[in-house]
């Protein structure tokens, strides 16, 4: 009988190739120089809103070429319902812990400060599920993807990872948030699928955001 193949130790199954990180490199700032140059406005929820889009539009162009494979290449692989509750239990411990060493990073602040209604809402969209879908993919599935089909695991978990901190800019952001970027990094590597990470960095902004814009004083 045949033994179905195993992501964490066949490497082909999740090879992306260096022609889609270069295509993606690309496709980014041009796709982003043509959005930022259409925003009506330059507010920080819609700038952050064509950030995130135009990754997941350079994404999708850096993969298109790879066809039915995209998905696996990307990580995009099914997983049962224990890895994804232990991503989510995990995740809220970590942020919770992390969150008890410093005060709000000053870019959220600006974004999450004295919003009402209709703007808190998007605001939560953006940031509790645009993010995390975007950061999931372009970290943990693209970089991830290509560094562990170039060299092994070990280098694509920690450069990912380091990676993933080093885009939140903000020094105290980096901090809080580089614990998170390992934890995640983990579970791509064990699991073998980015499925666990995304619920998990989803449910864990949605929080976050929620608590930041809604129970703020």
């Amino acid at each position: 009988m045949d033994t179905p193949p195993n992501p964490l130790i066949d490497n082909d199954s999740r090879r992306l190739p260096g022609w889609s990180m270069l295509i993606f490199l690309i496709a980014a700032p041009v796709i982003g120089a043509i959005v930022f140059w259409l925003l009506p406005v330059r507010s920080n929820l819609l700038v952050l809103t064509a950030f995130f889009g135009t990754c997941l539009v350079a994404l999708l162009v850096a993969v298109l070429p790879l066809g039915r494979g995209a998905p696996a290449a990307l990580g995009l692989r099914p997983v049962g319902w224990r890895p994804v509750v232990f991503a989510v239990l995990g995740t809220t411990l970590l942020s919770f812990a992390v969150s008890q060493l410093g005060s709000q990073p000053e870019g959220v602040r600006q974004v999450t400060e004295g919003l009402q209604g209709t703007r808190a809402l998007l605001t939560l969209g953006v940031l509790g599920l645009l993010a995390p879908l975007a950061e999931e993919l372009v970290f943990r599935g693209m970089l991830y993807g290509w560094l562990a089909g170039r060299w092994n695991n070990l280098v694509a978990f920690v450069l990912s990872s380091l990676a993933f901190a080093a885009a939140h800019t903000e020094p105290l952001h980096i901090l809080m948030v580089l614990p998170l970027g390992f934890w995640f990094g983990w579970l791509r590597w064990r699991t073998g699928s980015l499925v666990p990470t995304i619920v998990a960095h989803m449910i864990n902004n949605t929080i976050a955001v929620s608590a930041a814009v809604f129970l703020a004083p």
